[in-house]
């Protein structure tokens, strides 16, 4: 039933060879790396709008200014990033870069920057998402976080099937904002042409400073307002991260991609910061109620696409198209983590930097258990939260300015060690990216500055926790691949012992018996702890009938437990016979039921855990199916039969001390 509901869900296997036909081309690429960079405008503005307002209406003026800063930082980055996808087509990004360059500890500082940035994306793209349905249908603000947490699920379902088909899925979609954006672009174009302004419904209101912008706090906050609207910055890294999902040239497609997302980026960000002064867009901030005075008394405040979306298309069909699709792709900008992130953990699983159960393929091709480490760690911080995107919004982007910075002082290390310093080619390359681990260091200390004592700080605690488990890992596996390291040549043990444990006599019991007789042992030997002296009894009278050839050795156990008795037993033999190998036989019930667990195997369980700590103990696990299990394997039920006990008399090795 499982399985056919994982069909169903997730599709057929594909097989290792399917990996080619799964490669991207660019028009599916930018939706699956692209979305984030591009739907971060939908809200970058409006974060911008709002820090400034915490200082009145005087500081709007310096939205434009800002907005050009972050357009001149995008450039820069973008171009720096191509370089990028050039001199690293196998992917990784800044930890790649940095760990070429830089070292073990810049590596996983800029990993661990990636790592808490994806799982930032995912929760605040989500949640902006959810905010547009809301502005959109009010209603539903109380229902925020749980339709955060469904349209997370929705996401993991859909990159669960195949990078090429959550392509396909989240292409519509992006490719809709887009119109939906220059559509608005035109009719407000052609509005104003006409000498019609339109004014957005905050546009009126009167805002309350929260502090006198002057001095040091007027710089103070136009840093806060630059910081926040840096996260138009976000997910340009991740073309990057994932050059290997692209179809060849891998590395030109990721370049070309890079530069077509900066294009409809930088036109969308610019295009709304100028719509949002014309329409004279109010936004307060939601951790400073009350400011905004001169409104009705059920007023919920929209988003500043809403707001200009209203204005410009009055309402109507094309406003609820540009909210329907604004909500689409904040939702689904998240799947530029979901494509960055299991790629990345992939990487690190690969150099022993976390579990490998993370660098296995599953069966559509893709890191399954990076994606639901992703959803699950996303959807507690979204809960946690509770879908506010203004209090995640100060989390965000510090770990994207930690990568950026990192990436962009290992290419120009790079440059240095692999291409001639004296060539006009490579001077210019290393002077790109100098120029941008300049800018974004600058802007990575505005955005520590800022954004600290709002939130910042748990990223930085985080990011610290991923690093130094990252280390412990990698320490561990280190650990084991030394004590596991071969030293001499193999050697047969001369002396092999079988211990096969009895709760009962019975055919598991015997069944047992017979396997540990068929790996010919040199002494065999079966164990009972007597903690019912009725089974005891049993056990002793019908030993004689059904394997008399069998030693049964009894241990007292005078406190009723299982566990100690047979440890202490084994622990004995080992000491009487130096070198011996023991190999316990415990028998292990097959059931079919989920509940059955519950009351069978526990004893089995504990048994092998502890026996398996011993040095010179063997265990193996003999399965007995019951019914249920039977059913299970074959698909159908069996026909019903009495235990058979098998008499187990002659030929078997006894224990020769």
């Amino acid at each position: 039933m499982r399985g056919w509901v994982k069909r169903v869900l997730v599709g057929r296997p594909l097989r290792t060879g399917s990996l080619e036909r799964e490669l991207l081309p660019k028009r599916l690429a930018l939706p699956v790396f692209c979305s984030d960079p591009m739907s971060s405008v939908a809200y970058a503005t409006e974060q911008i709008i709002m820090a400034l307002t915490l200082g009145g209406l005087a500081m709007l003026h310096v939205t434009g200014w800002i907005g050009a800063a972050i357009v001149a930082m995008l450039i820069i980055i973008i171009v720096s990033y191509r370089q990028t996808c050039y001199a690293y087509p196998g992917g990784g990004g800044a930890y790649i870069v940095s760990r070429e360059n830089l070292g073990t500890n810049a590596s996983l500082v800029a990993a661990s920057a990636l790592l808490v940035d994806y799982v930032l994306t995912v929760a605040v793209s989500v949640a902006a998402g959810v905010d547009a349905i809301t502005s959109y249908v009010p209603g539903l603000e109380s229902w925020a976080a749980a339709l955060g947490v469904a349209s997370i699920a929705m996401l993991t379902l859909i990159n669960l099937r195949g990078t090429r088909e959550s392509g396909r899925g989240f292409a519509v979609p992006t490719y809709a904002f887009i119109v939906g954006v220059y559509l608005l672009f035109l009719v407000a174009a052609w509005r104003l042409a006409a000498g019609d302004r339109p004014r957005a419904v905050s546009a009126d209101y009167v805002i309350d400073p929260l502090y006198q912008p002057v001095g040091v706090v007027a710089i103070f906050l136009v840093m806060r307002a630059f910081a926040s609207g840096c996260t138009a910055l976000t997910g340009v890294e991740a073309v990057s991260n994932g050059v290997p999902a692209f179809r060849p040239p891998k590395s030109r497609n990721a370049a070309n991609t890079l530069a077509i997302m900066g294009v409809l980026s930088i036109t969308m960000f610019s295009g709304i910061t100028a719509l949002a002064l014309f329409t004279g867009v109010r936004m307060t901030d939601p951790d400073h109620p009350g400011r905004l005075a001169g409104v009705p008394a059920n007023y919920v405040e929209p988003t500043a696409l809403a707001q200009i979306g209203d204005a410009v298309f009055g309402g109507g069909i094309l406003y609820a198209y540009l909210q329907a699709t604004t909500a689409a792709i904040l939702i689904l900008a998240a799947n530029t983590a979901y494509s960055g992130f299991p790629m990345l953990v992939s990487i690190l699983s690969s150099d022993s930097y976390l579990s490998r159960h993370l660098h296995k393929r599953g069966d559509r091709l893709v890191f399954s258990n990076g994606i639901l480490l992703l959803a699950t760690t996303a959807a507690v911080l979204l809960v946690t939260f509770d879908a506010n995107t203004s209090r995640l919004i100060q989390l965000y982007i510090i770990g994207v300015f930690v990568s950026f910075t990192l990436s962009q002082a290992g290419m120009v290390r790079h440059w240095q060690r692999t291409g001639r310093p004296h060539s006009p080619g490579i001077r210019r390359r290393q002077a790109i990216n100098a120029v941008g681990a300049v800018v974004t260091t600058v802007v990575l200390v505005v955005v520590l500055v800022t954004k600290f004592v709002y939130g910042a700080w748990i990223v930085c605690l985080a990011m610290l926790a991923l690093f130094l488990l990252m280390k412990g890992i990698r320490r561990h596996y280190d650990q084991v691949r030394a004590a596991t390291r071969p030293i001499t040549p193999l050697v047969h043990p001369s002396i092999g012992h079988a211990m096969v444990l009895v709760s009962r006599l019975g055919s598991p019991a015997l069944q047992a018996l017979a396997y540990a007789w068929a790996t010919r042992p040199t002494s065999l030997e079966a164990v009972h702890v007597c903690t019912d002296e009725e089974v005891t009894r049993e056990l002793r009278e019908g030993w004689e009938r059904y394997a008399p050839a069998v030693p049964l050795t009894l241990i007292d156990s005078p406190y009723r437990t299982t566990v100690s008795p047979v440890l202490q037993h084994a622990r004995e033999r080992l000491a009487r016979h130096s070198g011996e190998i023991v190999t316990v036989y415990i028998v292990e019930y097959v059931i079919g039921r989920w509940w059955e667990r519950v009351l069978h195997n526990r004893l089995a369980a504990r048994l092998r855990g502890r026996l398996l700590l011993i040095s010179g103990v063997m265990v193996t696990l003999v399965p007995y199916r019951l019914a249920s299990g039977e059913r299970r394997a074959a698909g159908r039920r069996p026909p019903r039969r009495a235990p058979r006990l098998v008499l187990l008399s002659k030929g078997l090795p006894r224990d020769s001390s």
